[in-house]
């Protein structure tokens, strides 16, 4: 993992009409302003729209007790698309200069003359719906001081230190944070405003026994400083580094593999993905002409539920200002939906799923928001219990490389620990598993009902896979 936080900007929208914490909304209000004065300039059959976003992040990381190095930076800027006759023009500026927005829609019609037509491409239109509110802000994040933003990376690169003889040394121990604000306007009426903070912190972990070393890390995420427990991302870290202690490679064999929700949030990432509308579109995805057929063990159901105000993507609108709503993706293991924005909407014929995600420097994309695995029954101690040859995985690697988006192929390193007889067993290390996506779901054998949200705003659980072949010694 680069050595960064695993804060992310979280948006929630803000219907226009709410009125609490004044000051925070007059500010996206602005950028409201500024997005229906560009939309305001249609020149003949052509559709306008306007994203603008406003933001801040701070990043500290911790050495030697002291700071490494720090960084806090802010942004603005906006994003211009002009649409006439199947042809789009973009541009985007990072400055919201009056001068410059009127320079950035004047380039965005240029450039509309150098696309090819289109007969899918349109702006969104107001949709109808009454979006279930998110307000995910929280001030602290603008005003915690300084110096306590910087002594969190600190005292977390301390308690970690002390926790064991066996840590060694520290990687990484950073404190980061964010906050995001955007408005959209299109020439179609859609109005939408946006607003969202997160913080941070993580810790990357060594510790040593002999001639082994091991590494893992630990973290904890809200929506400010506030919550965050420095005990528990330190805690995090030193329990898992410490179970790898003394980890060799095992033999090859074919076994169980249970995956903790954290672990369990990868497989179900790379099955979302997997269900992009433009990648089905293109026919790069072994799913692509799947739906209504059974894709995973019937035990499985997973949504993107953007309305769940437990998550941290938890959202009122997508980046189109389309209304958002849960979206089964699969039910008791049936393909139901795939995920689209407005164009592959309409080019699909399925319309929008409100899944349209952008920065202001990109035009619309698609993608989830927060998805979500409905629980099934248990924990992670008791799936383990259940299992009589397997292993606990602790880490993956390999993922870009050894996953294949388009066939499902499935190979990739991993660490853990073994299980036996429904117990936690020794470390392993320098192992591979290998599979294919689609048999790994269809031999899922137990969901558990340990949700667990992650910095990305998911939802997992814990989920044990049969008959999946290890390779090792």
């Amino acid at each position: 993992m680069q050595r960064r936080s695993l804060c992310r900007t979280v948006f929630s929208r803000v219907p226009l009409g709410l009125v609490d914490k004044a000051r925070k909304l007059s500010r996206m209000e602005e950028l409201l302003a500024i997005a229906e004065r560009v939309v305001g300039n249609v020149e003949g059959n052509e559709e306008i729209e306007a994203f603008v976003s406003r933001g801040s992040s701070v990043s500290v990381k911790a050495y030697g007790g002291e700071v490494e190095s720090f960084t806090s930076a802010t942004s603005a800027g906006i994003g211009i698309r002009v649409i006439a006759d199947g042809q789009v023009g973009f541009a985007h500026a990072g400055t919201l200069d009056e001068d410059v927005v009127a320079e950035t829609l004047a380039e965005a019609r240029n450039n509309r003359a150098f696309s090819e037509p289109d007969e899918w491409v349109g702006l969104s239109t107001p949709d109808g719906g009454t979006p279930l509110v998110h307000d995910n802000w929280d001030e602290s994040v603008l005003t915690t001081p300084t110096a306590d933003k910087v002594q969190m990376a600190i005292d977390l690169e301390q308690r970690v230190l002390g926790a064991d003889p066996r840590v060694t040394g520290i990687r990484t121990a950073i404190y980061g944070d964010s906050s995001g604000e955007m408005a959209l306007a299109t020439s179609t009426g859609v109005r939408a405003t946006d607003r969202g903070t997160g913080a941070s912190i993580s810790v990357s972990a060594m510790a040593k026994d002999g001639d082994d070393t091991q590494i893992a890390g630990g973290y904890d995420v809200n929506f400010g400083p506030g919550p965050l427990s420095i005990d528990k991302a330190a805690d995090d870290a030193v329990s898992r580094v410490l179970d790898l202690l003394g980890a060799t490679q095992p033999k090859s064999e074919k076994l169980t593999i249970v995956l903790e929700p954290r672990m369990a949030s990868t497989i179900i990432g790379i099955l979302v993905g997997m269900l992009n509308g433009g990648r089905v579109l293109k026919g790069r995805t072994p799913f692509a002409d799947r739906k209504g057929e059974q894709i995973t063990a019937p035990s499985l159901t997973i949504l993107d539920d953007p309305t769940d105000g437990r998550s941290f993507g938890a959202t009122s609108v997508d980046s189109e200002g389309q209304t958002a709503k849960p979206l089964p993706l699969v039910k008791d293991g049936v393909l139901q939906s795939f995920m689209h924005n407005t164009y592959t909407g309409r080019r699909s014929g399925e319309g929008t799923t409100a899944n349209a995600i952008r920065g202001y420097s990109s035009t619309p994309g698609v993608g989830a928001h927060a998805v979500i695995v409905e629980p099934g029954e248990g924990d992670l101690e008791s799936i383990i219990k259940s299992v009589d040859d397997g292993l606990l995985v602790s880490s993956m690697s390999g993922l870009h490389s050894g996953v294949n988006a388009v066939s499902g192929d499935f190979s990739v390193g991993v660490s853990g620990r073994m299980i036996r007889n429904g117990s936690i067993a020794e470390p392993i290390r320098e192992a591979t598993i290998a599979s294919t996506l689609q048999k790994m779901l269809n031999d899922i054998v137990a969901v558990g009902a340990d949700t667990e949200w992650q910095p990305g705003g998911s939802g997992p659980v814990s989920l044990a896979i049969a008959d999946v072949a290890m390779s090792g010694a």
